[in-house]
């Protein structure tokens, strides 16, 4: 976590944004981890205890203050200066969501990731292709910038707290109307960050909620 903050605390200061913060979220940490946070000057949102990932960045999300709103692993597996790339596409292509993406350039991917868990994630995104109809390639990708008022919008509107989440808040955001694009960024797989096999296997039913949401009018 220290090494992190430092990272993304000297990216930030030699950025061209005049606002600019840090908010970590602590999913019911037992540990030091928000006292550490709040040490590197990190704004500390606390969950009212182990919520799961995606009600921790909709906590995030939601209380941000900038115009722009990136979230991203805490394991920087997509390095921060990544942000770039997003930023420039935003402004070029007038798009309100952009997020980064393994699958499209595999070239950018420095360290992977097993061949079954590269494997599982391929089927995971064909599959979700399928259920939601959403044109993307790898929507797991924990790289996503939002322009703060559409993400209240669609944030706003999530219902899943699991891994799931990714593929909602795409799936909201293209139906409200917004232009969402994904972009090839740098990607390294970092050691000791894992996902149980219960929760990779129940995140594919996480699309046919999200579609069938959509269809029953959840989401609106």
């Amino acid at each position: 976590m220290p090494a992190t903050l430092d990272l993304v605390r000297q990216y930030l200061s030699g950025s061209q944004w005049e606002f600019s913060e840090v908010v970590v979220v602590d999913d019911g940490s037992r540990d030091a981890t928000a006292a550490v946070a709040q040490r590197a000057g990190a704004r500390v949102l606390r969950n009212p205890g182990n919520r799961g990932k995606g009600y921790s960045v909709r906590h995030g999300m939601l209380e941000a203050k900038g115009e722009w709103s990136l979230f991203t692993d805490a394991d920087l597996s997509a390095p921060i200066a990544e942000l770039e790339k997003l930023w420039r596409t935003a402004g070029c292509e007038k798009a309100r969501v952009v997020f980064g993406s393994r699958a499209l350039d595999r070239s950018l991917v420095g360290v992977h990731q097993s061949a079954f868990r590269e494997t599982t994630g391929r089927l995971f995104n064909l599959l979700m292709r399928i259920e939601t109809g959403l044109p993307f390639h790898d929507t797991q990708c924990g790289f996503k910038l939002f322009e703060t008022a559409a993400a209240r919008e669609i944030f706003g509107r999530q219902l899943l707290d699991g891994f799931g989440f990714d593929v909602e808040v795409l799936y909201i955001a293209s139906r409200l109307g917004y232009r969402v694009l994904e972009v090839p960024v740098r990607w390294n797989d970092v050691a000791g960050t894992k996902v149980s096999m219960w929760r990779g296997v129940t995140a594919f039913l996480d699309p046919l909620k999200v579609r069938w949401n959509g269809v029953t009018g959840k989401y609106r």
